[in-house]
């Protein structure tokens, strides 16, 4: 049994209401409740009493660490069974640490820790390293992001690291470390026994001074499937040597995050190499960087390699225009895999998205998710588009948003919508202005067909 509740008021009745629920749970959330401290008293004595609690999700909620201190008196009985703890954006400093360091040591069944977006600082995290480094301590997953964390952090974390064969994830995205820390947990990384799947190194001060020792754990960690660096500056020469270790025959790497690197159309000719020859590449980010239309149409080529197996490209906001359009066309009509593709906040116009809606209509195209927000469209491509609604059937999300389509537009899009062979499912169009007939025909769409959901 499962209680999943967000952005809901607690009502001193509802609460009552909810513990009663809560008794018999596997899955307890309750993100964005307005939950306090006192409702952590609560909360404790339902995971001492309820064996079956395994995941307990309390993000965005003021509990303070008075909160966790009561939530970790339960966390600390015999009878505790719990496997996942969220506390996301609780408002938690580093004097709630020395606790939930009691709570690694001391409940082996704890296996994901998600407490990012808190003020816990280098000197609170490193009193959570000395509880992942007890034996009892099985952590899988740490995210610490947001967690005010500096350079120093990284000794503490790779002797946990050396100590934890169990951990899978560890994510540190958007703390100030720099490329001495970076280089130095790389280095621990390397050396750690631990299977890690999951790298996630965002806005962290990383320059290409570092991307050889994050090339060499793409090389020496097979285990490693998703690695995210966006936000650095690591620009083209960084890239370049993060290519080494992806292009390694050891990488196994499934999913790339890259946004807002600093990359050109100079990295398109590596990344071109690795999207059709690196077979376990399913998804890449390449989000806010200036490849221009000469880098996507290498991109486009590399698509059509038949060793490609990419399923993800998201490019939104790289400098592309109409010009492109003709080769993603061509990348579409060929590409079997590809079933999302982000290509909003470019300017393609009316004329590049008929192009795209060629290769999108092909036979070998199965795009699900096509997301086409601020390309400077208007009315005059919206009957193309609801052509291609009509008839490509695997297509489940269309984002339109910040076109000015207004109610010409939007009445061609909503005549697909209503027809039969059209398996659109979630239809985004914020920010476009329309009439309230038309904003009534709308609603009128959704309630003859209940499965549509239209996001504006």
């Amino acid at each position: 049994m499962e209680l999943d509740i967000q952005c809901e008021e607690m009502s001193p009745s509802r609460w009552a209401e909810l513990l009663t629920t809560m008794k018999s749970c596997k899955t307890i959330r309750l993100d964005d409740c307005n939950l306090s401290s006192s409702n952590c008293k609560d909360l404790s004595s339902i995971i001492n009493t309820n064996p079956s609690l395994t995941e307990l999700k309390l993000n965005n909620n003021e509990l303070g660490d008075a909160g966790v201190e009561y939530l970790c008196k339960g966390l600390l009985t015999p009878s505790c069974s719990l496997q996942k703890l969220w506390l996301q954006n609780c408002n938690l400093t580093s004097a709630c640490c020395e606790t939930l360091c009691s709570v690694l040591g001391a409940q082996p069944s704890l296996t994901e820790l998600h407490v990012g977006d808190n003020r816990l600082g280098t000197a609170g995290v490193k009193v959570l390293c000395q509880g992942m480094m007890n034996p009892s301590c099985k952590l899988q997953k740490l995210q610490l992001e947001y967690c005010e964390l500096t350079a120093d952090i990284v000794e503490a974390l790779n002797a946990a690291l050396q100590s934890k064969p169990t951990l899978k994830e560890l994510s540190l995205s958007n703390n100030t470390l720099g490329d001495t820390a970076v280089k130095q947990l790389c280095q621990g990384l390397v050396e750690a026994s631990c299977n890690l799947e999951l790298l996630h190194l965002e806005n962290c001060g990383i320059t290409s001074d570092s991307c050889m020792e994050i090339s060499a754990v793409l090389r020496n960690k097979s285990s490693l499937m998703d690695l995210s660096v966006g936000d650095n500056k690591i620009g083209d020469s960084g890239l370049a040597l993060l290519c080494q270790g992806l292009m390694h025959p050891s990488c196994k790497i499934q999913k790339l995050w890259l946004w807002d690197c600093d990359l050109t159309s100079a990295s398109c000719k590596d990344l071109s190499r690795l999207i059709s020859t690196k077979e376990t590449l399913t998804e890449i980010s390449l989000i806010d960087n200036n490849l221009r239309d000469s880098g996507m149409e290498m991109l486009c080529q590399a698509l059509k390699d038949p060793k490609s197996k990419l399923q993800e490209l998201w490019v939104r906001e790289c400098g592309l225009t109409t010009a492109c359009c003709k080769a993603v066309s061509s990348a579409l009509s060929t590409n079997k895999h590809l079933k999302v593709l982000h290509i909003g906040e470019n300017k393609l116009g009316d004329a590049g998205v008929e192009l795209l809606c060629e290769g999108l209509m092909h036979p070998n195209c199965n795009i699900q998710s096509l997301w086409l927000g601020n390309c400077d469209l208007t009315a005059g491509c919206c009957a193309t588009l609801a052509t291609a609604m009509a008839t490509k059937q695997c297509l489940t999300e269309l984002d339109l948003s910040y076109n000015p389509l207004e109610d010409e537009g939007i009445r061609k899009i909503c005549e697909a919508l209503k027809k039969p062979s059209c398996n659109v499912q979630q239809l985004i169009l914020y920010d476009i202005l329309w009439s309230s007939e038309v904003d009534d025909e709308l609603r009128a769409l959704e309630e003859s067909k209940p499965e549509v959901k239209i996001i504006s």
